[in-house]
């Protein structure tokens, strides 16, 4: 391990590099890279600040904008980092009267076209063995219209 690969090992950390990434970059092995830092532990927590120093520049870049005044910028950070003082876009939504939302009950019946006792008509209207649902297959329709009356009954209590 040369003095110039510990600097392209550094150079590739300090802009985001993987591990892979940065000993290719380099031309070393991955082994080759723990096995210095198994030497020098020092390296090891280098190495984990310079992985973060892109996200650092980019934090510059975003505080540089805001202080030039830019809205978008300003609303966009806000927006993550200002949840605490109701700034989320983050939205509750909620049934009549602050109640929850019922739940709809949905039935899908699948084809099991492994099933011996399948009758021959049943056979003949698999579209094919994926387990698509088919028309006949769907039988409770009647159910699912009723949780519409269900619904608008609850609505009007």
């Amino acid at each position: 391990m040369t003095e110039n690969t510990v600097r392209i090992l550094e150079d590739a950390f300090s802009n985001g590099a993987t591990d892979i990434e940065a000993c290719f970059l380099a031309g070393i092995s991955k082994q080759s890279l723990y096995d210095y830092q198994k030497k020098h532990p020092e390296f090891t927590d280098r190495k984990a600040a310079l992985k973060e120093m892109t996200k650092y520049k980019a934090k510059q870049v975003v505080r540089k904008k805001i202080e030039e005044g830019d809205e978008k910028t300003a609303t966009w950070f806000l927006e993550r980092k200002g949840k605490d003082e109701g700034y989320s876009l983050r939205q509750e939504i909620t049934g009549a009267g602050g109640k929850e939302i019922p739940q709809p009950i949905l039935y899908a019946i699948f084809n099991n076209n492994s099933n011996a006792e399948n009758s021959k008509d049943d056979q003949e209207d698999k579209s094919d063995s994926r387990g698509d649902i088919s028309v006949k297959d769907n039988q409770h329709i009647a159910v699912l219209d009723s949780l519409g009356t269900d619904r608008q009954e609850a609505d009007t209590d």
